[in-house]
């Protein structure tokens, strides 16, 4: 029985190291001119978050590393073979996606991300972890990108783009979502609307906290 763990070995691993400190590194100096009670605003807004986002386009936006660690190990624990995630930003959590699938034996991870500067930092990551083969790009707006040619079977979601989309996004592919199908939401107090939804017991789907930001939801019969 081969011992694939392609996530604490080169090149993943360094990269990732790498990458992470870039990331508490970078700075926005378009997030220091928007004021606390504006940034709630446009984190909300169903209108203004392609402007928002294109403003904090130097920001990386991350999931944390133990979140990185739980998205590989639900995706290799699920035997995920079809992922697809909203919100790449420069890769970090698509690289942990598409480890488990490496690691699964193969597969396909479709991620949207509208920013253009992060579509190529995120596949010139992809193509350094050596994990860009698994993995689809789309550029653009998740509502569209997300709305075409989807794999029949969906047996993983992850959410980590705009907040205030999450429950259209999740209307996009849960036709998709066989039982026992998992959603996983980063940063979910944000979208409450979207917790009331999957938290409702009329839901089909069995929802629950996992750490102060994570909603990890599994799709039922």
């Amino acid at each position: 029985m081969s011992n694939l763990n392609t996530l604490t070995n080169f090149p993943l691993a360094p990269l990732l190291d790498r990458l992470f400190e870039q990331a508490d590194a970078a700075g926005s100096p378009a997030l220091a001119g928007i004021s606390r009670e504006e940034r709630t605003r446009l984190m909300h807004s169903k209108t203004g978050y392609l402007d928002f986002y294109t403003r904090l386009k130097d920001l990386w936006l991350p999931v944390s590393r133990e979140t990185g660690v739980l998205l590989y190990t639900l995706a290799r624990s699920s035997k995920a073979r079809a992922i697809v995630e909203f919100g790449t930003s420069f890769g970090i959590s698509t690289l942990h996606l598409a480890a488990a699938l490496r690691d699964n034996g193969g597969g396909r991870l479709i991620t949207s991300e509208f920013e253009p500067s992060k579509v190529a930092g995120a596949k010139a990551h992809l193509s350094e972890g050596g994990l860009i083969d698994l993995v689809e790009v789309r550029e653009g707006d998740a509502l569209k990108t997300l709305g075409v040619d989807l794999p029949e079977a969906v047996d993983l979601v992850l959410l980590d783009g705009a907040k205030a989309l999450y429950n259209d996004v999740l209307d996009l592919v849960e036709s998709r979502l066989m039982p026992g199908a998992l959603v996983i939401a980063d940063n979910a107090g944000y979208s409450p609307d979207y917790l009331a939804r999957v938290r409702s017991p009329d839901s089909g789907y069995l929802s629950v906290q996992f750490g102060n930001d994570v909603e990890l939801s599994m799709r039922l019969g």
